[in-house]
């Protein structure tokens, strides 16, 4: 029962990391490799409302995600917009303003355990014998109300139905009047939104430190190429899938083997199917 309770909250704990890449992707086709950088400032930015400003908690969730909006909206229209349509220079030029915030936050004094953010609940509860802490059953309450509450966006809302409609065929919906460009942006917007939100439920759970934001884009980049690309629901399967495999690994080899394994999956998927899952991509043999 530990390794299933633990695989679960594992598994809803990559989607929650991965939603964020997946989107973005999915709209605009851009790979955003300044995600894990936008995930570890959303957690500063929190802190330093909290702590430094004196707002409440929920204020300063508020305040830290609405400024990572504001950022990655910020992101797309003054850089990525000039070069929106060349894979290597947005891959470049978006892990270049990544590596840029995240060393500016260690160059800025962010290293240590000296930043952390308190648990939503203090405590912790028996689950089928296992103990587990009420901040995990918030991480996997918030990944489930986050999976559904994009569902309903994107299936209900006419923003939701038009990222939809650019995620699907990019010229067809501009002859229906969408606009890729702000389309591009308010998926960008949102995308870091939802990596602040994985930061703000996953950061009670350990310390803020830069180095969490190279391996979230490790991970976020794992699941989405072994669900697909720009596949929300390839995203979701390939979470459970590699989130039960670090588990195992934890459980019966090392602890340290975890980011292996999502890296071992990177490599398999690319060579036995190269679109992923659920990818829409050309296999290779059909691209030769």
């Amino acid at each position: 029962m530990e390794i299933v309770i633990y695989g679960i909250i594992n598994s809803i704990t990559l989607t929650l990391m991965a939603l964020g890449f997946s989107l973005v992707y999915g709209v605009s086709r851009l790979p955003n490799f300044a995600h894990g950088a936008l995930y570890v400032l959303t957690g500063y930015l929190a802190w330093l409302l909290l702590n430094r400003v004196g707002l409440y908690y929920p204020l300063a969730i508020i305040g830290a995600l609405a400024l990572t909006g504001i950022i990655g909206a910020a992101m797309y229209y003054f850089v990525l917009v000039r070069i929106r349509g060349m894979p290597i220079s947005e891959i470049i030029a978006s892990y270049a303003i990544g590596l840029a915030i995240l060393e500016g936050l260690r160059w800025g004094g962010l290293k240590g355990g000296t930043f952390t953010l308190p648990p939503f609940i203090e405590g912790s509860t028996q689950l089928f014998g296992v103990s587990v802490d009420y901040q995990r059953l918030i991480v996997v309450a918030a990944g489930l109300l986050l999976i559904g509450g994009l569902w309903l966006f994107v299936s209900k809302t006419k923003l939701g139905l038009a990222l939809k409609g650019i995620a699907q065929d990019e010229r067809a919906a501009l002859t229906l009047g969408i606009d890729s460009d702000r389309m591009a942006v308010v998926s960008m917007a949102l995308g870091s939104v939802l990596a602040g939100i994985a930061a703000l439920v996953l950061f009670p759970l350990g310390s803020i430190v830069v180095e969490a934001g190279y391996q979230v884009l490790i991970m976020a980049v794992a699941v989405c190429i072994v669900g697909g690309l720009g596949s929300w629901n390839g995203a979701i399967l390939a979470s459970f899938l590699i989130g039960f495999a670090q588990i195992l690994t934890v459980s019966f080899i090392a602890t340290h083997f975890q980011v292996v394994v999502a890296l071992v999956a990177i490599v398999v998927t690319l060579i036995s199917r190269p679109s992923g899952l659920f990818g829409r991509q050309k296999e290779l043999e059909e691209r030769v």
